[in-house]
């Protein structure tokens, strides 16, 4: 790592440590700030955000069956934000996964995403935001898929950096605080900083400073970043900011990769920590407007299935709710979720198809048949 780079003390300190490879540098992030003067550009991001955001809860507090959004938009978030990674899963593949009961590659990590955000939500009503939460949070999301972590829910005891595949911390983009004392100090200040309701700082901006020292300090080998995405909507959500997990903010970063790292690096090495908040609010403003959008339009075409099978005295409304989760099915998974049979599951996927709800796709060979609903897909995809 390049220590003539780092040139703001308010940012933090370089230390120099060593490993089998000689001496190196890492970086130590300053406490987190308590207040702050925030400029007239922040301000407007910082209200504009607070609008858009608060669209986006009123909408999911007057949705009639709000799960039609949580599901979809889950997965959005939990695909874009393993994107950022690396991983190549759309959104259609964990559809398709979901419905087959398979876990096929990069699929895993998506769905291991979506199981640690839900865990992480259950939990959330008996336990604070905390190292114990985020630790085991840690355990689910790498689960069983590659990783160059060997001690899933532990915080690391060894260097780890951020660079090309090749590096080393001596040439690292950015080392973070070694481990120990250093590492042990930071992890602590995030968490009072996550409970300090006494703070003068605007929750938004509070959540934005907390995923820059997550990132920063990244407490394990591997995952820091998906696990610091997680965090942000655990964080909106404990604090009553959102009433569901409704803000899928990773796609902005995925579309935005670039200036998302940059920014992250511009406070480390030269304090520009308002140009960092500005961008994070103009993700939740972007994205809250995005989701509120594709709520409107998802609830619309809810209405006119609705309407379309008024008539019906089947279960094929039933079916329709499963497709707003999961706009990809087999009658095997149907079946599964309403506890029908598999043969009475094909008759309602029949009768939608003739409505023109869901369109049967030809499976390939060792497959399951599968129904789609397009224009749902076509929605959450978009």
């Amino acid at each position: 790592m390049d220590a003539k780079r780092f040139v703001a003390p308010a940012a933090g300190q370089i230390v120099r440590t060593f490993n089998t490879e000689g001496p190196y540098e890492a970086f130590v992030p300053a406490t987190l700030p308590r207040s702050l003067a925030l400029a007239p550009e922040t301000v407007l991001g910082l209200s504009r955000a607070d609008t858009a955001l608060g669209r986006l809860a009123g909408a999911g507090r007057l949705l009639p069956n709000p799960h039609i959004l949580v599901g979809p938009y889950v997965t959005r978030e939990a695909v874009a934000s393993s994107r950022i990674e690396g991983t190549q899963a759309s959104l259609s593949d964990v559809f398709r996964a979901t419905a087959e009961g398979s876990s096929p590659g990069d699929v895993r990590e998506v769905q291991n995403y979506v199981a640690a955000l839900n865990l992480g939500l259950e939990r959330l009503a008996t336990l604070p935001i905390s190292g114990r939460l985020v630790k085991e949070l840690h355990s689910v999301l790498l689960d069983g898929v590659r990783s160059s972590d060997p001690t899933p829910g532990n915080f690391r005891e060894n260097q780890n950096w951020i660079g090309s595949p090749d590096a080393r911390p001596q040439t690292a983009i950015f080392v973070p605080p070694p481990p120990g004392r250093a590492l042990n100090d930071a992890l602590a200040d995030w968490e009072r900083f996550t409970h300090e309701d006494e703070s003068q700082l605007p929750l938004l901006i509070r959540c934005g400073l907390l995923h820059y020292y997550f990132e920063t300090i990244h407490p394990f080998l591997d995952g820091n970043g998906r696990l610091g995405r997680l965090l942000i909507v655990f964080f909106l959500v404990s604090k009553g900011v959102l009433p569901r997990p409704l803000l899928y903010i990773s796609s902005y970063f995925e579309q935005h990769r670039g200036d998302y790292a940059d920014r992250l690096q511009a406070v480390r090495e030269r304090y520009e920590l308002e140009e960092w908040l500005q961008f994070f609010l103009k993700a939740i403003e972007v994205q809250a407007g995005d989701a509120v959008e594709r709520a409107e339009r998802l609830a619309d075409l809810r209405e006119r299935y609705r309407r379309q099978l008024s008539d019906t005295r089947s279960r094929a409304p039933g079916v329709v709710e499963l497709l707003f989760e999961n706009p990809i099915v087999t009658a095997r998974y149907v079946s599964d979720r309403l506890g029908n049979t598999p043969q009475g599951a094909k008759n309602l996927l029949a009768e939608l198809e003739s409505h023109g709800v869901v369109q049967a796709s030809p499976a390939p060979p060792g497959f399951r048949k599968r129904w789609i609903a397009e224009e749902i897909l076509a929605v959450i995809s978009a």
